[in-house]
């Protein structure tokens, strides 16, 4: 039941001479604001739980400027640049007024600052706090009380002063099929931007997601650490600041990217920046994690609580040969694994353009008449008549220069008029252009039409395959053609209020060559998020263990594909590759068929045995324990433990195989001490044969303390392994055990 929310907003007098300190908390930490009316505003503490008299008696207190803005000091970095109409663009921000509120679960703190120079700029920043979650957040308001434009030229989000001069820094880096590697860093001395230019694919090189650890390490269960994202579908600056010099400490800045970004705020507008989260740990990286994924659960995924579907995606089975019969074979296929849902992915629309390649059709979303005759009314009902749900792939932002809407409407894309454009996927996408409202209808109407002709469509692939690579409005004025990136932005999560205003429970996959857009800012309106294209299953996961550093598993998917990897040539055993989409959202992507019989009786157990571990699997806490990034990078470990700690459960995997390889040790940890438990392989190799360790019963205290060690982990394969190929890969060996409390 949601529980309702109650607010008392205070208004609090700030005529005396004397600054009042303010303070947010959570259950396990605390952050303290100072302010005096006509002075600045100060930030002096974020970190553990505490009262403001035991931060200062420990000499914790900080005072730094909450939002420096331009014009007042230039030996540290700035929050705030804004030109006014006359060009003058030094501002000193003072404290107007406090607002506070207290609520369940929020409480927020809300500080006026105006412009001495410039009574017309008004800037509001507003602290949150979760009464249920470690999470805090902090975003700001530009209001312009002028009848003239005024230019804001950067307009962070958010100010973090850290007392510590050690920090360590993870950020996660990568590529179309190689996203989310951890890169963990001393934090270098000066400035040190992470920033993201791409606009549509927001996450395609770099996260905008940190952690950064305060002791001069960054550890799974000790230390203090910071992690910090950005809800923000567009493109992100993070800006950290290191120097030796005491009075200065280390900053962090972040929000919106301002390269290419002045953003002109007509007379009587305003503009609210993008929420900044943060959550502090006393007790290493592992909790800042599990705090991250209980607060997006509750508070920012849509559905978070709710159970996903295992499904069956079309794309890596057949590409763009879609047909009536591939699409019927591989759903009843399917639906004898115990599937629960099949997704018919790119290639079914285009009347005047068929959708063969990845060169024509995008945005002529009508059913492809020779592919499929008698049209997706069949196949849902096929889906439905095999107790399955169905779901169906659209790129609804994106146009090909071959298709009757382009030809209709060539002023809808971006690009400059006077030179050829740089066209994405096949070379001739281009990006439509959200802020015309036009085009707005347009996307709407692509996801409306589907759902209002056939209702019982249970979920949407949305795809994004090109960045915003020609950024020029047509229906801009070019006085705002510096507008763009953040109008881009703004107009797609209007669009998709607006579809989820009227269509609040259809399942929505988020899509943008894999993981493209994984960021918290699309969570509202999306209940998962595809994590990579890439189909080697070791390379997922160095992948998902990257991504599950910020993403909780359940809105993560997964899916097990061919054993031969065209992107690394490597052949995988199926239980591996099943084991590795098990730790996430399950999916398959293949053509069912093509198991042999072997691999097709162990891919319906495994799927059986998903359906009783994915309680846990989807919203337990998650606990890395060993990493793929660390020591000799051929074992990885984690697990996941429910809120009750009556159950759990473990993975364990063996990369690759060395000669006479030492058995490893894992101690597993978030489990009662007092409790005992049972263990079982779920799905082992062999129906029946599970490794030793199967049926044993354990205290939680010798588990965690002691640990385990399972051998047959790191037993070489042989010529008669029973299942996939014995060449490149085969040597890959895994385990998933489930921990049951004995009552």
């Amino acid at each position: 039941m949601k529980r309702l929310l109650t607010a008392i907003v205070l208004l609090a007098s700030l005529s005396s001479a004397v600054a009042k300190e303010y303070t947010l908390s959570t259950p396990n930490t605390t952050i303290i604001l100072s302010a005096e009316e006509g002075k600045q505003l100060y930030f002096r503490y974020y970190g553990a739980k505490a009262t403001a008299a035991d931060v200062r008696a420990a000499g914790r207190m900080l005072k730094y400027d909450a939002y420096p803005a331009f014009g007042t000091r230039c030996d540290a970095p700035y929050a705030s640049l804004v030109k006014q109409h006359d060009g003058d663009n030094a501002t000193k921000f003072v404290v107007d007024k406090v607002e506070q509120s207290s609520g369940n679960p929020v409480s927020t703190l809300s500080f006026w600052l105006k412009d001495v120079a410039h009574p017309n700029l008004v800037v509001k920043v507003n602290y949150k706090a979760y009464d249920d979650c470690d999470v805090v957040k902090i975003n700001t308001e530009y209001f312009n009380n002028s009848k003239k434009p005024i230019v804001l030229q950067k307009y962070m989000s958010a100010v973090l002063p850290i007392q510590s001069d050690n920090c360590v820094l993870m950020q996660l880096e990568g590529n179309t099929k190689n996203e989310n590697n951890e890169v963990v860093m001393p934090l270098p001395v000066g400035t040190y931007n992470i920033s993201t230019t791409t606009a549509s694919r927001v996450a395609q090189y770099f996260n905008a997601s940190f952690m950064l650890g305060l002791d001069g390490k960054l550890e799974e269960q000790s230390g203090s650490v910071i992690a910090g994202t950005l809800v923000w579908m567009g493109n992100t600056h993070f800006e950290f600041y290191n120097t030796p010099v005491s009075r200065v400490p280390t900053l962090f800045m972040g929000g919106i990217n301002p390269a290419a970004s002045d953003y002109t705020l007509a007379g009587g507008k305003s503009l609210t920046t993008p929420e900044m989260v943060f959550t502090y740990s006393s007790n290493g990286k592992g909790d800042a994690t599990r705090s991250l994924h209980r607060w997006a659960r509750k508070h920012q995924l849509l559905d978070g609580t709710k159970q996903r579907e295992i499904l069956l995606n079309s794309w890596e089975g057949v590409h763009f040969d879609i047909s009536e019969t591939s699409m019927v074979d591989m759903t009843r296929d399917f639906a004898a694994l115990g599937g629960e849902m099949f997704v018919v992915d790119d290639g079914w629309f285009g009347d005047k353009y068929p959708r063969n390649n990845g060169t024509t059709s995008l945005g002529d979303w009508m059913i492809a008449p020779k592919k499929l005759p008698n049209g997706i009314r069949p196949l849902i009902d096929l889906a439905h008549n095999n107790g399955m749900k169905f779901g169906i792939w659209i790129e609804p932002e994106m146009v090909n220069t071959p298709s009757e809407l382009y030809e209709k409407h060539p002023d809808w894309v971006l690009r400059h008029p006077d030179f050829e454009p740089t066209y994405g996927r096949g070379k001739t996408q281009l990006i439509l252009d959200l802020t015309n409202p036009e085009v707005q209808d347009h996307v709407f109407k692509v996801v409306d039409d589907l759902l209002t002709a056939y209702p019982d469509i249970y979920y949407i692939k949305w795809d994004n395959n090109m960045s915003m690579h020609n950024a020029h409005s047509q229906y801009l004025p070019n006085e705002l053609q510096s507008n763009l990136y953040v109008d881009y932005t703004l107009a797609l999560e209007k669009v998709l209020k607006r579809i989820r205003a009227k269509y609040p429970d259809v399942v929505i996959q988020l899509c943008a060559s894999g993981g493209g857009r994984l960021n918290y800012g699309f969570m509202p309106y999306f209940q998962e998020m595809w994590t990579s294209d890439q189909t080697d299953a070791y390379h997922r996961v160095l992948i998902q263990w990257g991504a599950m550093n910020f993403y909780p598993s359940n809105m993560l998917a997964a899916h097990v594909g061919s054993a031969y990897s065209k992107y690394t040539q490597r052949l995988i055993p199926i239980k591996y590759r099943f084991d590795v989409a098990s730790m996430c959202r399950l999916g398959m992507e293949m053509v069912p068929a093509k198991l042999n019989d072997a691999e097709r009786e162990y891919a319906k157990r495994a799927i059986a045995e998903y359906k009783v571990i994915r309680p846990i699997v989807q919203q337990g806490d998650l606990y890395r324990l060993v990493s793929p990034y660390e020591g000799k990078r051929d074992f990885t470990s984690l697990m996941y433990v429910n809120e009750a700690k009556d159950k759990a459960v473990l993975f364990a995997y063996r990369h690759f195989f060395m000669h006479d390889m030492s058995n490893i040790v894992i101690h597993l940890q978030g489990l009662n001490p007092d409790a005992k438990y049972r263990i079982r392989e779920v799905a082992p190799e062999v129906a029946g044969k599970p490794v030793a360790i199967s049926g044993k019963v354990v205290s939680g205290k010798f588990l965690m303390s002691e640990g385990i060690v399972i051998p047959e982990l790191v037993k070489g394969y042989t010529k008669n392994a029973p299942l996939g190929d014995v060449r490149a890969g085969n040597d890959c060996r895994s385990v998933i055990l489930e921990l049951t409390e004995v009552k």
